[in-house]
């Protein structure tokens, strides 16, 4: 979110609430009037009916004097805040509640026409001259024996509806100047907990694009905000990380193809320019023959981690005697053990059994623990060979007595091209991705490999694998 957005949005909302309240100004008092009026009249018109049914008509039949009913109508007159007027057909008035009542005293409307009434049982005005400001008047018919003996009027000021009006502007205004302090401390939550940390979170978006993976987003709060700066902090450091691997893995393997190629490189112009006599050149040619299998074991350790990472580890499960496979690949090793003086002992559970795994990935696996404990197995020892099973599951154990791994070291050695030769062994020529691949392949098949190490006593290595069933044809 930039930050011309963010203003855009509270001019917005600025906007709004002005827009709002000028037309709440322009159309909220003539609808609060015209409401008012409605309901003023209407109570008007309704006493006014009442009282020419019942006290004024109670006049004209003399049931009544104009003194009691004049009484009568000032309580009632002064409950309803309105003059009343009983009104004769000529236009006098016979008594209001404004006067003091005086039979020989009154007063007549000139002009005086009860039929014109302009559609409405209401009218707004001075009443034909008769006030000074304003009034809502009502006026009804008083009946006796079929015939109009007089009216009744009713009238009510003005200034009491502009007052009523007013008050309930006022309080319209009051709830809409509450309903924008209740948005503007919205907007005032909205900015620190959303626009603020998302604010950070673009910030550090910038920093990691821009290759600044060590920044770190500040945003610690436990919602989604708090959730997405921790992820992008986490793709960060695992991308610094990845960058990290493959500056070593360049490094690594910049210096293992170094070192053969620079073997290659002398004692091949050595041989070429005479200075390797021809005697000798066949031990330096086996050198070569020697360090070009060394470049070849590379190339292929790096093709094999390659394949399994491109192509999503896609295994070949098949049902196969461990057993049988542990015997073929032991016996590879009859040579390299034969000139160490090392033998391989097995101690295998059953006649056969079987496992469900990719039997090629497996001999792989077997292949490089068997070759990684000879190498460090010195002359006149043993190396382990045992299957065992327990729960539907083959526990396959390599055991050496070598010279064990050191406790700090155990941590990494899954690591590609990590060796613990500290003189990355003369003798001990790897390519350190041995251990690597096996825990890509047992990794794969959604197995575990365990080891453990003893300095100077041996090291054991444990994978585990799903019991399958025989195959029978």
């Amino acid at each position: 979110m930039k930050k011309s957005l963010y203003i855009k949005f509270v001019a917005f909302f600025l906007i709004l609430g002005f827009i709002g309240f000028f037309t709440v100004s322009m159309i909220g008092p003539s609808m609060v009037e015209n409401h008012l009026e409605d309901v003023y009249s209407g109570d008007l018109y309704r006493e006014a009916s009442s009282i020419a049914e019942n006290r004024a008509s109670k006049y004209y039949q003399e049931q009544a004097t104009l003194d009691s009913v004049a009484m009568n109508l000032k309580t009632l007159s002064i409950y309803q805040d309105a003059e009343i007027w009983l009104i004769s057909p000529q236009g006098e008035i016979l008594l209001s509640t404004s006067d003091d009542f005086s039979e020989d005293e009154t007063r007549t409307i000139e002009h005086f026409n009860p039929g014109h009434s302009s559609g409405s049982y209401y009218q707004i005005g001075c009443f034909y001259d008769q006030f000074a400001e304003d009034h809502l008047s009502v006026m009804v018919p008083v009946t006796w024996k079929m015939s109009i003996q007089g009216y009744v009027a009713m009238h009510l000021p003005m200034s009491i509806l502009q007052e009523q009006e007013n008050d309930v502007m006022n309080i319209i205004y009051l709830l809409i100047l509450i309903l924008l302090l209740i948005m503007l401390l919205m907007l005032a939550v909205f900015s620190f907990m959303v626009y603020r940390p998302l604010k950070k979170i673009i910030a550090g978006a910038d920093q990691f694009a821009s290759g600044n993976l060590k920044h770190n987003i500040p945003v610690y709060t436990r919602d989604e905000m708090g959730y997405l700066a921790l992820t992008l902090n986490y793709m960060s450091d695992e991308l610094d990380k990845t960058g990290e691997y493959q500056r070593k893995f360049v490094s690594n393997v910049s210096h293992d193809f170094r070192s053969p190629l620079t073997s290659i490189k002398g004692y091949t112009e050595a041989i070429l320019d005479g200075t390797i006599p021809p005697e000798l050149q066949n031990k330096y040619l086996n050198i070569v023959v020697y360090e070009t299998d060394r470049l070849y074991k590379l190339t292929q350790s790096l093709l094999t981690l390659n394949d399994m990472d491109e192509k999503g580890r896609m295994l070949e499960y098949t049902n196969f005697d461990i057993n049988n496979t542990i015997k073929t690949t032991a016996a590879a090793f009859e040579g390299i053990c034969r000139e160490k003086r090392i033998s391989i002992e097995l101690l295998l559970t059953g006649q056969t059994l079987y496992v469900s795994a990719d039997m090629g990935k497996i001999q792989q696996v077997l292949y490089n623990l068997i070759d990684n404990a000879s190498k460090f197995s010195p002359p006149d020892s043993i190396i382990k060979v045992e299957t065992t099973i327990k729960h539907e599951t083959v526990f396959v154990s390599v055991k050496d007595s070598g010279c064990g791994i050191p406790k700090s070291s155990l941590p990494k050695i899954w690591d590609r091209f990590y060796k613990t030769d500290p003189s990355r062994g003369k003798n001990r020529k790897g390519t350190g991705l041995g251990l690597s691949i096996v825990k890509e392949i047992i990794n794969s098949h959604n197995q575990h490999i365990n080891v453990i190490s003893t300095e100077g006593v041996g090291t054991e290595f444990i994978f585990t694998l799903s019991k399958g069933t025989e195959n029978k044809n």
